[in-house]
C-alpha cells in the first residue's frame, strides 16, 4: 500500500527557514541539560557532558550541539544599563561566552535557552521585547543553537482561539496544546501564521537573522497554534506536543500524534517531539530502543538528555546506532520515515497508546530501505514485514523480485537474501529496525 497522507495534511506550510553552511538542513543531534540536571546546572557539568561527548566516540557520530536549559542567568531581572540577561556568575564564573569558547575548542557548538514570554518556565528572565538585545548578546557569546520556549505569555498575547487536529478516521477531534472541545475552535480557514504565537516566535527569528552569526533556531511552542503551518517557516524545527517524560506512555503517546505530521518534515524543516529520555527513569532497555529508534525514523531532532559521565553502555549503544543515525542525517533525502500500516490498529487510527507500528523510508545512504516494526502491546508479539506492504519495495515486488537483502540494524548481521516477508518475536514495546537493500 502506498502512504498517502489526507487531505487535511497534505497542504505543508511555508517554504523552510533556510540558513547559511547548511545549518538546521539535517535534524539537530546534540546534548541538553534539561532532562538530566533540570535546574541544577552550572559550567563544570555543561563542559563534562561536551567532554563526554568527545570520549564517548559521539561527536565523531555526529552529535554536535551542547545545549544549556532553563536556570542559566541570575534570575532578579536585566543588567539595568545594557538590559541584557546576565548569566548567573556562581553557575557559569566565565560567562556563557567562557563556556563557549571551551565548547568550541572542543570542535562542538553551544546553544542556550530563553522563552517568547516575560518569564521562563523557571521564572527567568526571557525575551519577549527584548529580542535584539538577547540575539545579539547570544551572537556575542558565541551561542550556536536557541532553544526558544512557551512560557510567560502575557493574558494580552495569548490566542483568540485554540486549535483542535481532526481524526481522519472518523471525522472526530482529538486535542492539541489546550483544545478539549469545539468550542474554543478556530473557524475554518483561520490563518495561525498571522496569530500571536506565532508573531511571537517570528519576533525572534528576524532577530536571529539579523545578528552576525548563525544559530539554529528551535522553536517550543508545545504544537499550539498549529505550529505545523508557519513553524517551518519560523525555524528549523518545532515542537508539535507537551513536554516528554521517561515513561513509556507518554513516549507512545507523542510518537502517535507525531505520525499524522511526517509530511511536514524535511530538511531544514522538522516536527519536534522533544528530547530523548533514553537512559532515564525506568524504561526498560527494549523501551529505549523504541523510543529512540522512532525519533530517528521520524527525523526528529535527536537531543540526549541523560548524564553523560555515568550512562550505561547499553544506552550508549542505542544512542550510537549507526544505522539509524545514518538514515536520520542522510543528505540526499531529507523526509522521514512514513508509517505504511498501523498494525494494532486499523490505518490511521489516532491511539496514544498504540502508535503506528509500522513505518519504512528511502536512504541512498544506507543502499535501502530502514523498516522500523514495533511492537506496542504489554506482551510478545510477532511482527511482519511483507515487501509487497513496504512502498519503497512494492515496484520492485510487482516487477517479479521476491527476494531482499536483509540487514539487522540492531545486531549488524547480515541476514542474506530474505523472501517475501520478514518476522521477528519482539517484547513489551520494543522494535525490530531492518536495513533493506536491492533484490536477490
Amino acid at each position: 500500500m502506498r502512504w498517502i497522507l489526507p487531505s487535511f495534511l497534505l497542504l505543508a506550510g511555508a517554504d523552510a527557514l533556510l540558513r547559511p553552511d547548511g545549518v538546521g538542513r539535517a535534524p539537530a543531534l546534540g546534548w541538553n541539560s534539561w532532562n538530566a540536571y533540570n535546574c541544577e546546572i552550572d559550567a563544570d557539568k555543561i563542559l563534562t557532558a561536551a567532554n563526554e561527548v568527545v570520549n564517548l566516540g559521539l561527536k565523531s557520530l555526529g552529535y554536535e550541539y551542547i545545549n544549556i536549559d532553563d536556570c542559566w542567568s541570575v534570575k532578579s531581572g536585566r543588567d539595568p544599563t545594557t538590559q541584557r540577561i546576565i548569566p548567573d556568575p556562581d553557575k557559569f564564573p566565565d560567562g556563557i561566552s567562557g563556556v563557549a569558547d571551551q565548547v568550541h575548542a572542543l570542535g562542538l557548538k553551544l546553544g542556550i535557552y530563553s522563552s517568547a514570554g516575560t518569564t521562563t518556565c523557571a521564572g527567568y528572565p526571557a525575551s519577549l521585547g527584548y529580542e535584539n538585545i538577547d540575539a545579539e548578546a547570544f551572537a556575542e557569546w558565541g551561542v550556536d543553537y536557541l532553544k526558544y520556549d512557551n512560557c510567560g505569555v502575557p493574558t494580552n498575547l495569548t490566542d483568540e482561539y485554540t486549535y483542535c487536529v481532526p481524526d481522519s478516521t472518523d471525522g472526530s477531534f482529538f486535542p492539541n496544546g489546550t483544545c478539549v472541545n469545539l468550542t474554543d475552535a478556530a473557524p475554518a480557514g483561520y490563518n495561525w501564521a498571522t496569530s500571536t504565537t506565532a508573531k511571537r516566535y517570528k519576533r525572534m527569528r528576524n532577530a536571529l537573522e539579523s545578528v552576525n552569526r548563525t544559530i539554529l533556531y528551535s522553536l517550543c511552542d508545545w504544537g499550539q497554534a498549529d505550529v505545523n503551518d508557519w513553524g517551518n517557516a519560523t525555524g528549523n524545527s518545532w515542537r508539535m506536543s507537551g513536554d516528554i517524560t521517561p515513561y513509556w506512555s507518554r513516549i507512545a503517546e507523542i510518537a502517535n500524534e507525531n505520525s499524522f505530521l511526517m509530511n511536514y518534515a524535511n530538511y531544514y524543516g522538522y516536527p519536534d517531539p522533544d528530547m530523548l529520555e533514553v537512559g532515564n527513569g525506568n524504561l526498560t532497555l527494549a523501551e529505549n530502543r523504541a523510543h529512540f529508534a522512532l525519533w530517528a525514523a521520524m527525523k526528529a531532532p535527536l537531543i540526549i538528555g541523560t548524564p553523560l559521565d555515568t550512562i550505561d553502555t547499553s544506552h550508549l549503544t542505542i544512542l550510537s546506532n549507526t544505522y539509524l543515525l545514518t538514515f536520520h542525517q542522510d543528505p540526499a533525502v531529507g523526509r522521514p520515515a512514513y508509517p505504511y500500516k498501523w498494525g494494532y490498529n486499523a490505518d490511521w487510527t489516532f491511539d496514544p497508546v498504540h502508535p503506528a507500528e509500522y513505518w519504512s523510508g528511502p536512504s541512498p545512504a544506507l543502499n535501502g530501505t530502514l523498516v522500523v516494526m514495533l511492537n506496542t502491546q504489554d506482551t510478545t508479539q510477532t511482527r511482519t514485514a511483507y515487501w509487497k506492504e513496504i512502498p519503497e519495495l512494492e515496484d520492485a515486488y510487482a516487477a517479479g523480485s521476491r527476494g531482499f537483502r536483509v540487514r539487522d540494524a540492531w545486531s549488524g548481521n547480515d541476514l542474506g537474501c530474505v523472501r517475501n516477508k520478514y518476522g521477528v518475536r519482539l517484547g513489551a514495546h520494543d522494535v525490530a529496525v531492518l536495513v533493506v537493500g536491492g533484490s536477490c
